[in-house]
């Protein structure tokens, strides 16, 4: 394997390949991430675009960076302005030795002045200088974000460093923080809940994500041997060892690229970490005859004097409403969003159905036509927050039980998934105000929740049938 075997690089020969294509040279991953420092680059970026009919985009025109986009819209290179007059001085200025190596495309020789490639084959992350990590504080995420995607561990020197800084980790535009996110969260094998683990001890988790300080307050209890916290860490850590045993149709479709640029299987194990948002706010305590003895909102420590049974309901509900407001304020779009909150809304819904008194076919094509194409996602996350809720009053006999059953309603789904077809529109918004005299608000959004219930229910299924529904719906 040679970098110059690279149908772009191989005939740039000015300028130094930096950054990640080099790094995964050494790690034998074959990468696409071309990154050029290089005196003059705004005219070497016009020159290549032009050289190769592509498109130049100007990423960052203060610290001259900019994009050369190829027609098959999927290659491109980065070409950065090379800060300082020689590379070693581009280098130093860099956030890890690992990143820091250079590939000089004019005499095909590396440079490393940090010793990145040492580091490289000893699996560990070092910090170049620490006021590298005051200039852009986002690269204190991004030593976690190496850590789940590479599965290295950090240096002692750099851990305290990170530690030192981490109130520093708000400052980045929401928008790279988020990107960082969902890329710890594409950590494989299971480096991405060993990350969250480390992020979690380092005081970093609850910067990123504000909920945790009350997460962190629900301990275990009679169906979960984890506190809150560890319970949605190894729920993740489950999801991850399901995705490494997946293949064929399943993988394939978590490995899909369907919103915000990353793949289903990042979203889903976000959402298997915030999938019990909603406990900290409706946490109760019962006695043995189900009396309410304490609630989170009597403002007091929970008391520990006896076994009470700890209830959280409609955390799910709750959770939906707490974590859309989270999800945008890291700037996530709402596609995003909407999966990852309706994940959590209905992490519950398959163990429900699987437990049906009169479970068939009938009310297994329900469930299906409920979550459309998330069926897949939704069983994974059911499935991981079960093995992850192994307390004293949860015996083998339940947990086999309920994962027998959670595979019953994956194995009908993909057996019948060659001949689902959406469920058909019988009336639009349009039709319904008309039909109703009324104007577009929320009222409108919940009469056609309303109808394709019915239709689940099958109790609706021609549109003289949902005329005549709609017609009935009182308004209030």
């Amino acid at each position: 394997m040679n970098i110059k075997d690279d149908f772009i690089l191989k005939d740039i020969n000015e300028g130094y390949l930096v950054g990640g294509m080099v790094r995964d040279f050494f790690l034998e991953k074959k990468s696409t991430d071309r990154d050029i420092a290089i005196k003059g680059a705004e005219i070497f970026a016009n020159n290549l675009a032009e050289k190769y009919d592509a498109t130049f985009i100007t990423l960052d025109s203060e610290n001259q960076i900019f994009r050369v986009v190829l027609k098959d819209k999927e290659n491109y290179l980065d070409i950065s302005e090379l800060r300082g007059e020689r590379i070693e001085e581009d280098l130093l200025q860099r956030d890890f030795t690992i990143n820091a190596i250079a590939y000089d495309l004019k005499t095909e020789k590396f440079i490393d002045v940090t010793g990145g490639i040492e580091d490289i084959k000893n699996k560990k992350l070092r910090a170049i200088n620490e006021e590298n990590f005051v200039d852009d504080p986002l690269r204190i995420l991004r030593a976690y974000r190496f850590m789940a995607t590479l599965g290295f561990e950090l240096d002692g020197n750099l851990e305290q460093m990170l530690v030192k800084h981490k109130d520093l980790i708000t400052k980045p535009a929401k928008e790279r923080i988020q990107d960082e996110v969902m890329k710890l969260f594409g950590g494989r094998g299971q480096y991405t809940s060993i990350t969250l683990l480390k992020m979690l001890d380092d005081g970093i988790l609850e910067l990123i994500f504000p909920c945790v300080k009350e997460i962190k307050k629900v301990p275990s209890n009679s169906h979960h041997h984890l506190d809150l916290i560890h319970h949605l860490i190894e729920t993740v850590r489950q999801i991850e060892i399901q995705y490494e045993n997946f293949n064929g149709e399943i993988l394939e479709h978590l490995n899909q690229i369907d919103f915000g640029g990353y793949p289903r299987i990042n979203h889903l194990k976000l959402a298997g970490f915030l999938h019990d948002i909603g406990k900290p706010s409706t946490w109760t305590l019962e006695d043995s005859v189900g009396e309410c003895v304490w609630r989170v909102s009597d403002k007091v420590d929970y008391p520990k004097d006896k076994p009470y049974r700890h209830r959280f309901i409609k955390h799910d509900i709750e959770g939906e409403k707490l974590v859309k407001p989270l999800l945008k304020d890291l700037k996530f779009s709402n596609k995003q969003i909407e999966y990852i909150s309706s994940m959590i809304r209905y992490h519950i819904y398959p163990s429900n159905v699987i437990v049906s008194p009169n479970l068939d076919n009938k009310v297994m094509m329900r469930y299906i036509r409920k979550m459309e194409e998330n069926v897949i996602d939704n069983i994974v996350l059911a499935k991981a927050d079960r093995l992850s809720a192994q307390g004293h009053d949860v015996t083998k006999k339940m947990t086999e039980n309920n994962l027998n059953g959670l595979q019953k309603l994956l194995d009908f789904y993909i057996e019948i998934k060659p001949t689902l077809r959406p469920l058909p529109k019988l009336l639009d918004g349009n039709e319904i105000m008309a039909i109703l005299n009324i104007k577009q608000s929320p009222k409108l959004g919940d009469i056609i929740n309303q109808l394709k219930e019915a239709q689940l229910n099958e109790e609706v299924n021609t549109k003289e049938e949902a005329v005549e529904f709609v017609k009935n719906i009182v308004l209030e």
